[in-house]
C-alpha cells in the first residue's frame, strides 16, 4: 500500500507545478495585455475612442459642456458682482465690521474661488504627447510646479516671434536645495488669494532661488489703499501708512522706521526713511572727501546723462535727486526689514525687485550711469564682486560713467578691490581713498567706461 501511494503523489506534485507555471503564463499575459491598453489609452479620457466606439453623435448628443459652463460662469460672475455691490455699500453705511468680514471671507472669496477654477476647465487640454518632462521636472512633486517648469510647445507646430517651438519657465537652480520651501511657496488655490508671503519668497530669491515661478493667484494688497500724493510732493513726504502691508515687518507704521527707534527692524540704510535728512545727500557739501555732489558728476559728461541704475540699499532718494534733474534712475532693492520697495515706488520712483545673484534685466551698452553705494562693502566675496562689474560693464554704455560711492572695506583688503574696479581700464575722473576707522578704509571714484573695437 505504501507503494502504491508514490506514483500517485508523483503525478499529484507534476499536476501542481503545470498548474503553477500556468498561473503565472495567465498573469504575465494579463499584465502584458492590460500594458498594451494603456498605452492605448483605454484608461483615459479619449474622444476618438469614444467616438470609435459610439459614434460622434452618441458621445455628447444634445450636451455641449462649454455652453453648461459659460452658463454657470454668467450665473456665478453676476452673483460674484452683486456681493461685492453688497460689500461696498456694507463699507460706505459702516455697517458691522463682523457681517462686513463674514461676506468677504466666507462669501466671495469662495464665489471667486470656485468661478476661476469653472474657467480653468475651458482652457484648451494640453496633451501628454506635447510635454516632454526634463529631468528637473522630476525633483518636485507639487503639480503647479511641475505645469510651471514643464516646456510649453507651440499651438499648431508654429514658430513663435523668438524663433523658437517652444517656451521654457525658468527658476534658479537653487530652488531643487530648497524644494520643502519652493513647495510651500507654491501651494495655493488656483485663482484665489495668495498668502501673505512675499518674506518666503525674498528667502527663496536670496538663497539663489531666483527667478522664482510664476503663481496663478492673487496677490494681496492693502484694503484701505489711498491715492498717492501727486508727484511735485511724493519724492519728500513719506507715504500714507495705509498703503503697505505690514504683516511681515516689525513696524507697522513709517514713523516707527526712524533711525532713532532701535526696534524698527532694519540695519542698511539707517535714517533713509527720515526725508529731512535725505534732502541733504548728493546736493550738500560734508566733511568727507570721498562725498561727491550729483552737480559736479553731471558736469563731467554735460547733457550726456539720461538713465541709469542705482545699484544699493535705500529708500529712493539718489534717484529723486538725479529725476529733480531729469534723469531717470532705477533703483535696485530688497525688503530687507522695511518696505524699501513700497517707498520708492510711492515716492513716484523704478523700483527694481533684484538680488545680487541675478543677471541685470537690461541689454548691452544701454545705461549712461550707475551708481552704486551701501550695498557691496568688504564682505562680498571676490569671484562674486568679479562677475557683478562685469555685468555692469555690459550694460553700460562706451563713455557712460560708473559712480563708486563710498565702498569700504578693511584697509588689508583694498589693494584686492581697487584691482577689481581698475581692471577694465576706465578712465578715472575722480578717485579718493579716505578713512573710516582705524581698520577700514572709503573708496569713491567716477570711471568712464571706454569705447572698443567691434
Amino acid at each position: 500500500m505504501g507503494r502504491s501511494c508514490f506514483p500517485r503523489c508523483g503525478f499529484s506534485r507534476i499536476i501542481a507545478w503545470l498548474q503553477l507555471v500556468l498561473g503565472i503564463l495567465v498573469i504575465v499575459v494579463s499584465i502584458s495585455s492590460l500594458f498594451r491598453f494603456y498605452s492605448a489609452g483605454f484608461f483615459v479620457h479619449n474622444e476618438d475612442i469614444c467616438r470609435h466606439f459610439y459614434g460622434p453623435k452618441d458621445v455628447y448628443q444634445g450636451f455641449d459642456i462649454n455652453d453648461r459652463i459659460a452658463e454657470v460662469l454668467t450665473t456665478i460672475e453676476n452673483l460674484h458682482k452683486k456681493l461685492e455691490m453688497n460689500l461696498q455699500q456694507m463699507e460706505k453705511s459702516n455697517t458691522r465690521l463682523e457681517y462686513k468680514n463674514y461676506l468677504e471671507v466666507e462669501v466671495l472669496r469662495p464665489v471667486y474661488s470656485a468661478y476661476t477654477a469653472l474657467k480653468q476647465l475651458r482652457l484648451p487640454k494640453i496633451g501628454n504627447g506635447t510635454v516632454k518632462e526634463e529631468s528637473l521636472i522630476d525633483t518636485f512633486t507639487t503639480e503647479e510646479i511641475r505645469k510651471y517648469i514643464a516646456p510649453k510647445e507651440n499651438r499648431i507646430g508654429k514658430i513663435n516671434f523668438y524663433g523658437t517651438e517652444k517656451i521654457y519657465n525658468t527658476i534658479g537652480h537653487a530652488c531643487v536645495l530648497m524644494k520643502k520651501e519652493l513647495e510651500e511657496y507654491m501651494d495655493y488655490d488656483i485663482g484665489s488669494y495668495c498668502k501673505d508671503d512675499w518674506n518666503l519668497a525674498q528667502k527663496l530669491m536670496v538663497n539663489g532661488c531666483d527667478p522664482l515661478p510664476r503663481r496663478r493667484c492673487l496677490t494681496r494688497a492693502s484694503k484701505v489703499y489711498q491715492k498717492p500724493y501727486p508727484i511735485n510732493e511724493s519724492l519728500w513726504k513719506l507715504p500714507d501708512d495705509r498703503n503697505v502691508r505690514w504683516g511681515n515687518y516689525q513696524c507697522r507704521n513709517f514713523g516707527c522706521l526712524s533711525g532713532k527707534n532701535p526696534k524698527r527692524g532694519y540695519t542698511k540704510c539707517i535714517g533713509c526713511f527720515e526725508m529731512e535728512k535725505e534732502k541733504l545727500k548728493w546736493v550738500t557739501k560734508t566733511s568727507l572727501q570721498v562725498d561727491f555732489l550729483i552737480r559736479d558728476v553731471l558736469a563731467i559728461k554735460p547733457g550726456q546723462i539720461r538713465i541709469g541704475l542705482d545699484y544699493g540699499v535705500g529708500t529712493g532718494t539718489f534717484a529723486a535727486r538725479m529725476r529733480e534733474l531729469n534723469v531717470t534712475i532705477v533703483s535696485t532693492a530688497l525688503n530687507l526689514g522695511a518696505p524699501f520697495n513700497e517707498i520708492i515706488a510711492l515716492r513716484g520712483l523704478i523700483p527694481l525687485y533684484a538680488t545680487l545673484n541675478q543677471r541685470l534685466p537690461f541689454f548691452d551698452n544701454t545705461m549712461d550711469l550707475i551708481h552704486t553705494t551701501g550695498f557691496l562693502d568688504g564682505w562680498i566675496d571676490l569671484l562674486l564682486m568679479d562677475f557683478i562689474i562685469f555685468d555692469w560693464d555690459r550694460v553700460l554704455r562706451p563713455g557712460g560713467l560708473l559712480w563708486i560711492d563710498r565702498f569700504f572695506c578693511n584697509k588689508k583688503d583694498m589693494e584686492d578691490y581697487t584691482y577689481m574696479f581698475q581692471q577694465l581700464r576706465y578712465k578715472k575722473h575722480k578717485w579718493v581713498i579716505a578713512p573710516k576707522s582705524q581698520q577700514e578704509v572709503y573708496l569713491s571714484a567716477v570711471l568712464e567706461k571706454p569705447p572698443r573695437a567691434i
